[in-house]
């Protein structure tokens, strides 16, 4: 999503760090190539106007000018700037009431319904009991959806059809909740295409109704500067009290998430990161300003790992993955591994300095190289995955043929290979970088 944005902002910023001083001539011509980059990704104009205040005024202080690393202080005031702008991280208040009510409100395709089965997960796995309430009458499909989202998590659903009063239905529905011991409640109320009179007053009768202690409105970040207007007329109307940003791994310029918390006043607190039902992330300000900027985002890299993967068998594979001695069957499980974290693409971006790895390469299309990876891997013989060596002319052809691929790709894999062995060992000893650039080119084009 903030892809574009993050590519002009790096380039505008590797041109400050290549000149050994800084003059105001060069800090004013640098924030005009920022402010264009804010503009395009579809920032609100008067987020940029203040922003590009605040940073130009720290930008030609004494800091700076008398800094033997000018460029790189500039650098730091635009993440900290960003970061302020983003705001403080917003948590849940679930207070002490049991069921806590969380309601979520937005317009019809935002998502509101699969967020509903993301939240209930995520908070499952925080020990929360949670209950879900399919309160968008006018829609069917809503409420076949939740239900399925409902016996596919394991978590029960409560719904009246299609003819009942939504608002009797969220109150009938935290009653249930409360009698079936839940913890945590989420209403999934309706949405409209655009915002309508009739769809407010709904909500602020399930509002009075209920009294939730979290109103969230979701909102898609594919829908640029309408989403803050959306915002901005929900917080107006019920007073929400979180923004949730779904579709953010989409193409999206990324001005939606810049700008909302400073015009709302109203905190972001989770991201949608994907179609998963996993693939939500708490929002970290700093950590979306380290992406934007280039800057990678291992906290929440290693976060993800923490809560996907398997870690005794991680740390196995991964103590032999770097010792160079690992064979076809390890590298395969390695990837299965990582594939569960999310689009490689996505991973290698939070990364640090991966950017420079990755200027030339289409990551694109990683994950079906991936999947092209496995099937040539499958087509091998135990043995042959643990000794590749014995991959002769004939066995080739063989795997070539079971995998839908050719001669030329098993080779490609095989020799990529080897220098994969040959880069876990440079990585060993401090001289990783080249084998960092082999790998992405392997999973960014036909190996």
């Amino acid at each position: 999503m903030f892809e574009s944005l993050g590519g002009r902002l790096q380039s505008v910023f590797d041109n400050l760090k290549r000149r050994g001083k800084l003059t105001e001539a060069d800090v004013d011509n640098a924030m005009r190539e920022v402010r264009l980059a804010l503009l395009e990704a579809d920032v609100n104009y008067k987020v940029v106007k203040d922003f590009i205040e605040r940073v130009r005024e720290r930008a030609v202080g004494h800091e700076v000018m008398r800094s033997l690393t000018p460029g790189q202080q500039v650098v730091k005031i635009v993440h900290d700037e960003l970061t302020a702008t983003l705001g403080e991280p917003g948590r849940l208040n679930l207070g002490m009431q049991s069921p806590a009510v969380l309601m979520l409100v937005g317009l019809q395709g935002a998502g509101k319904t699969t967020m509903a089965g993301k939240l209930a997960l995520h908070l499952r796995k925080e020990g929360r009991r949670p209950f879900l309430v399919a309160a968008d009458v006018y829609r069917p499909a809503a409420i076949e959806q939740l239900e399925t989202l409902g016996k596919q998590l394991d978590i029960p659903v409560y719904s009246e059809g299609t003819d009942a009063d939504p608002v009797q239905v969220c109150v009938n529905g935290v009653r249930k909740g409360r009698e079936t011991g839940a913890t945590l409640v989420i209403l999934d109320t309706a949405g409209r295409l655009n915002i309508d009179e009739m769809m407010m007053d709904e909500i602020k009768a399930i509002k009075k109704a209920v009294d939730p202690i979290e109103t969230l409105l979701v909102a898609d970040a594919m829908t640029g500067q309408q989403a803050v207007r959306v915002a901005t007329d929900f917080n107006e109307a019920v007073a929400i009290t979180g923004l949730i940003m779904t579709k953010i791994d989409g193409d999206a310029r990324g001005g939606a998430a810049i700008s909302m918390r400073q015009v709302t006043d109203v905190p972001i607190k989770f991201l949608g990161t994907g179609e998963k039902l996993n693939a939500i992330e708490l929002f970290h300000p700093d950590r979306l300003s380290n992406r934007i900027l280039g800057m990678g985002d291992v906290m929440t890299l290693i976060e993800r790992a923490q809560s996907e993967m398997d870690q005794e068998e991680a740390t196995k594979a991964g103590m032999k993955l770097m010792s160079g001695e690992f064979d076809l069957e390890d590298f395969l499980s390695q990837m299965q591994q990582i594939k569960k974290l999310g689009p490689i693409g996505k991973l290698m971006e939070m990364i640090p300095g991966f950017s420079q790895y990755t200027k030339d390469v289409d990551l694109s299309m990683a994950d079906s190289e991936l999947k092209r990876i496995e099937a040539i891997i499958y087509s091998m013989t135990p043995e042959e995955r643990r000794n590749p060596k014995i991959l002769k002319a004939s066995r080739k052809r063989r795997v070539a043929a079971g995998s839908g691929t050719t001669v030329q790709d098993v080779n490609a894999l095989l020799k990529q290979f080897k220098e994969m062995q040959r880069m876990m060992k440079q990585m060993q000893s401090g001289r990783g970088g080249r084998g960092l650039g082999n790998l992405t080119k392997m999973l960014g084009g036909r190996f």
